[in-house]
């Protein structure tokens, strides 16, 4: 699995990452993307194969960098946003 750093808005603590997999679909392999979240302590947490959709990955991406979602809320943003 590989993460892709996205650029943090100015003066927040947390890092924001997109996560790029493989999964099997019908058969097929393709990339699939999820989103982890790590805060200023380290703590972190990571919904992966949220999508197949690279759009739609950076859409997802776009409002947790811009609302600034914590670790502890991705889970439930992500889950709002499906």
């Amino acid at each position: 699995m590989k993460e892709l750093l996205l650029e943090s808005p100015e003066g927040c603590g947390y890092r924001y990452a997109i996560l790029v997999d493989e999964m099997a679909v019908g058969g097929l392999c393709c990339e699939s993307y999820g989103i982890k979240v790590t805060g200023p302590d380290g703590d972190s947490q990571a919904v992966p194969n949220i999508t197949v959709s690279a759009g739609r990955i950076d859409e997802l991406a776009e409002l947790v960098c811009r609302n600034q979602v914590s670790p502890v809320t991705l889970r439930d943003v992500v889950e709002d946003w499906l």
